[in-house]
This record gives structure tokens, sequence and C-alpha cells, in this order.
């Protein structure tokens, strides 16, 4: 039996300024971008895994959640206590200098960790900490 990774889900605030981070920014590619209903439904995703979509969505989606606990998750969101994903790079040093160089949020320059990854992190427009990484040779 395969199982495989279709779909991941980042929380964003505003879908024009997270696309302007995912697709201008990292290179991301827009897969969809549709409005239904008064949603907005995007993914982007890496040329070199087309199976694997990011969906960038409202911090709670659920049209069913009260006011108190979509303002719950607004707050962790701009706080960047939500989980985003990490992305493996073949060069976090010259990822690091591209992604800076295009306005990001530095929170971490290069590092090697003591687990064994060389990485970065910055914060995407909605507060998000987006990790960028390659694991270390010996």
């Amino acid at each position: 039996m395969n199982i495989n990774l279709s779909q991941c889900f980042i929380a964003v605030d505003d879908h024009d300024k997270a696309l302007s981070f995912y697709r201008d920014a990292l290179g991301l590619e827009v897969r969809k971008d549709v409005g239904f209903e008064g949603m907005r439904w995007v993914t982007v995703g890496s040329p070199a895994q087309p199976d694997v979509d990011i969906v960038l969505e409202p911090p709670l989606a659920d049209p069913s959640a009260s006011a108190a606990d979509r303002q719950a998750m607004a707050e962790l969101l701009a706080k960047g206590l939500l989980r985003a994903v990490i992305f493996s790079t073949e060069d976090v040093d010259a990822t690091f200098e591209h992604i800076r160089a295009a306005g990001g949020d530095v929170l971490q320059e290069p590092v090697d960790q003591p687990y064994g990854v060389r990485d970065c992190a910055f914060r995407d427009p909605a507060g998000n900490v987006v990790r960028f990484s390659k694991p270390r040779t010996a």
C-alpha cells in the first residue's frame, strides 16, 4: 500500500499578501485560485513536486466557527504560533539570500543545528514561521 501526501495547509489572513511571499519570493507556482460563495481556494506548489499542493486558507476556515474562535485563531496566527511547513532546499545559504533580497522577514540566518540540518527561518506575511533546511553531510 502506498500512501502519499497530496495537500497540506498554511493559515493566512490575506491571500494576496500570501501569494506575494509563496509565489513571488519563494517561486512556488499557483495551481488553483478559485472563488466560490465568498470564499477563496488557493493552492501553490513546487514544480519539483507536482503531486503536493499547499493550500493557503484562513486560520479558521470552518463556516460554523464562532466569532470568538475566529478571533482566537487570528491572534495565534499573528503571534506565529500556528504551524506551517519546513521546505527542503539544495542550498540553504543561497535560498536565504534569495528570500531576504525579495523582502522576506528574517527570523534566523543560516545555521548548523545540533540535530543534523543547516536551516534558516522567515516569517510569512501572516506571521507563520517558515523554515528552509538541508541535511548536513558528515
